[in-house]
């Protein structure tokens, strides 16, 4: 029988990552063949993810990575099983590694099929999943290439990327202050203008209906109604509708007595309520359109314009 020395060991940890007596072990059972080693741990792995492929891994890392010149980024999510692995220190240095690596692939599935010391990315999952002894796979994969491009993680749980459209000297501040809006809120585009006409039509529809539901419940229940909203988008606040807005307004001071002097400077504010209020859409999918949460007395595009830039794409994922 071959003598398993601890460098021995500590060679197929730095190669593996998996435990000493792991390692220890799967060396035994080679007769101290290194290459046999490896080989028995990566079979463990293989029936380890087979066991657990069922298995819910909705907890992990979520990490990004910026190039040198700040011109592209990465976003991945490393799921696994538990919360107390995905917190652990082996498995998150496991992710970054993975995300520094993931920026040169467009795609989840080219880079899991990419080279990974010798095996694929894959292949490496696998193998980790032996080691760790949980499910373990790429959830989230995103790219963006910009003529600047910042990131920013929320805990490890939400990762975003933000690109505008010229490298400015406070860019590195513009594009994680836009990512973090973008990791807190979400969005489906930059701007409402974006939307297709039927889309907003069908979000309404379904809206209404999910309202009129809950009211026949607190009609029954004898609680407040709901409003139900005649709009949920900038896209369908015509000049008319707009017009009439502002003549509601009118008629509403008029009716509680207020001096008709002083009613231009309270019909403008009732009319930006109206349409924060029936903009609900805009708000929840359209980036530009949002309340920028470091100060949601402006939306993200005046924020935005105030440095003389544009957003040219955004990417979110998330664990879960």
């Amino acid at each position: 029988m071959a003598t398993i020395t601890a460098a021995d060991v500590n060679k197929l940890r730095q190669t593996t990552g998996a435990g000493m007596m792991d390692c220890k072990k799967a060396l035994v059972e080679a007769d101290g063949d290194f290459d046999k080693a490896i080989q028995n741990l990566r079979e463990k792995g293989q029936k380890v993810a087979a066991n657990r492929s069922d298995r819910e891994s909705s907890e992990g890392a979520a990490v990004s990575f910026i190039n040198a010149d700040k011109t592209k980024g990465a976003i991945i999510t490393l799921n696994c099983e538990t919360d107390f692995v995905g917190k652990n220190e082996a498995f998150v240095t496991l992710a970054k590694e993975l995300v520094e690596r993931a920026i040169n692939y467009s795609s989840k599935e080219e880079f899991l099929a990419s080279d990974f010391n010798g095996i694929t990315v894959a292949e490496k999952l696998i193998e980790q999943t032996g080691v760790i002894g949980e499910k373990i796979e790429i959830g989230g994969f995103e790219i963006l290439e910009g003529a600047f491009v910042g990131s920013y993680v929320h805990v490890n749980k939400i990762a975003a990327l933000t690109a505008i459209s010229a490298p400015i000297a406070n860019g590195d501040v513009i594009t994680k202050d836009i990512s973090m809006q973008v990791a807190s809120m979400g969005a489906d585009t930059l701007s409402y203008k974006d939307f297709d006409p039927a889309f907003v039509e069908s979000e309404l529809a379904a809206r209404i209906a999910i309202i009129e539901k809950e009211n026949e419940e607190a009609k029954r229940l004898g609680k407040t109604l709901k409003n139900v909203p005649k709009y949920i988008s900038f896209s369908q606040l015509t000049e008319e509708v707009l017009k009439q807005a502002e003549e509601d307004a009118k008629a509403e001071l008029k009716a509680e007595g207020k001096p008709e002097q002083i009613w231009d400077k309270i019909i403008p504010g009732k009319v930006q309520r109206f349409i924060s209020d029936n903009t609900t859409l805009d708000q929840e999918k359209a980036l530009l359109d949002q309340n920028f949460i470091k100060d949601d007395s402006k939306k993200v595009s005046d924020y935005v314009k105030g440095f003389n830039v544009e957003i040219t794409g955004f990417k979110r994922v998330t664990l879960g």
